[in-house]
């Protein structure tokens, strides 16, 4: 099994707990600086980039996961 998908894939999981966590719970970054969570709000900016970021790096953890079971046998 080649080595660079597996270091890949610690990269990709790394880079995707830090997206998460990133993500604040709730509202939105607004919820930080006081504005109310009761309002329907799109993402926008920040959150709308760092969220599709999110669903990349799913995505290409789950990609690099099937590669490597497929490799691996």
């Amino acid at each position: 099994m080649p080595d660079y998908l597996i270091i890949a894939q610690i990269l990709v999981a790394i880079g995707l707990i830090l997206a998460i966590l990133l993500q604040v719970r709730g509202g939105g970054l607004g919820g930080i600086f006081g504005q109310p969570d009761s309002v329907y709000r799109t993402r926008r900016g920040i959150e709308k980039s760092l969220f599709q970021l999110t669903v990349v790096l799913a995505i290409l953890f789950i990609i690099f996961s099937i590669l490597i079971v497929r490799l691996a046998s």
